[in-house]
């Protein structure tokens, strides 16, 4: 097959992780991959995967853009002169683009829906979705038939996969080196890697880190993203007084080796889709605290391979940080079943070949 994704940038994050996931999965199989994008710092890496790289300006957040436009002559060209068969969207700008060329071109359009969408207007008027639909959880898919009467035969759930090996393959003895290169000391660290966002919760991280504190005054929160509450979370820090334990890094080439130098991973989400970083923390042998909301509760059964707290209640965060802090038996045990788990459900290979079924069956869909 000729397969071709659109996605919005190229930049670290869940998307793109998911995308490089499944191109280079797809690749490896034998399919030609091309990837539509107007870049980033990830762009490189697939180029060197062996996926055609197109660049796009399709970054924007605009449903009704010219940028839309310029892309769709660009890419309709492409997709009749390299017989592309699927055209593969991400995001709801994406969604549009790839609705307009599964028109234009007859190539079939396939939308994967990374989380919950706002029931605005013109998302309702002008749905888009595609001739079929992924789901990453089973929680996103429910979101897609109650909000959106979506019709549950177009609803495919096929969850996230990671390439196991490469987190488990990090190395005890590059711990250190891995800590010092991200300006972090000796003491326990405590992570989160997410676009710095309201719906992330980490202003509820920090306040959990006072109480954390007050026991392991050498314990560090390690907060890795870049977006628009960065500033926020700054002054809370130093409201708390605890600037000093906290650690803003905007972004990470080598998120297996910034995993491997946390102690315990955090994700307080007020809403998750499915979490990418989450899946991949447990693949590296963290402990794991995560709220218990969206596609989280399909990762984590609480007490067994993690512990779930309620959203938005950090002294309950701190309370599960701290149990994993003074019980280390505990902490590896719950790391070892968070690992087994993801190995054995969340392969890269179980989830280029469920993809590749759904790719086969829309084209096996006649006119």
């Amino acid at each position: 097959m000729n397969i071709l994704f659109i996605t919005n940038h190229l930049n670290t994050g869940g998307i793109t992780s998911y995308v490089f996931t499944l191109a280079s999965g797809l690749r490896k199989r034998g399919h030609n991959l091309y990837i539509a994008s107007s870049g980033g710092e990830r762009a490189l890496k697939f180029k060197e995967a062996g996926i055609d790289y197109i660049s796009i300006p399709m970054r924007t957040k605009k449903e009704i853009s010219l940028k839309i436009i310029f892309s769709l002559i660009k890419l309709s060209s492409i997709i009749r002169k390299n017989k592309i068969d699927i055209v593969h969207s991400h995001s709801r700008t994406t969604q549009v683009l790839g609705c307009l060329l599964g028109k234009i071109t007859k190539a079939r359009h396939i939308f994967t829906c990374h989380g919950f969408f706002k029931r605005r207007l013109l998302r309702r008027t002008f749905p888009c979705w595609g001739e079929k639909v992924i789901a990453i959880s089973e929680q996103v898919r429910e979101h897609l038939v109650k909000d959106f009467k979506l019709d549950e035969k177009k609803i495919v759930v096929i969850h996230n996969g990671i390439d196991v090996d490469r987190f488990r393959r990090q190395k005890t003895e590059d711990r250190r080196q891995n800590r010092i290169s991200l300006g972090l000391g000796d003491g326990p660290v405590i992570g989160i890697i997410a676009r710095l966002s309201d719906v992330k919760g980490h202003e509820y991280l920090i306040e959990a880190m006072k109480p954390v504190l007050e026991k392991y005054p050498v314990a560090q929160l390690l907060i890795i993203g870049t977006g628009k509450t960065k500033e926020g979370l700054i002054r809370l820090a130093a409201s708390l007084g605890i600037s000093s334990n906290v650690f803003f890094v905007p972004q990470t080439q080598d998120t297996a080796a910034a995993l491997a130098a946390m102690d315990i991973f955090v994700m307080p989400s007020l809403q998750e889709g499915l979490g990418l970083a989450l899946m991949e923390a447990m693949a590296s042998g963290r402990a794991v605290v995560a709220s218990g909301v969206g596609g989280i509760k399909t990762l984590i059964q609480d007490g067994r391979d993690g512990l779930l707290v309620e959203p938005a209640d950090s002294q309950e965060l701190a309370r599960a940080i701290l149990t994993l802090l003074d019980d280390p038996v505990k902490r590896t045990a719950l790391a070892k079943e968070a690992q087994a788990f993801i190995q054995q459900n969340f392969s890269q290979e179980k989830m280029v070949l469920e993809t590749e079924e759904e790719y086969s069956r829309c084209l096996g869909v006649k006119d």
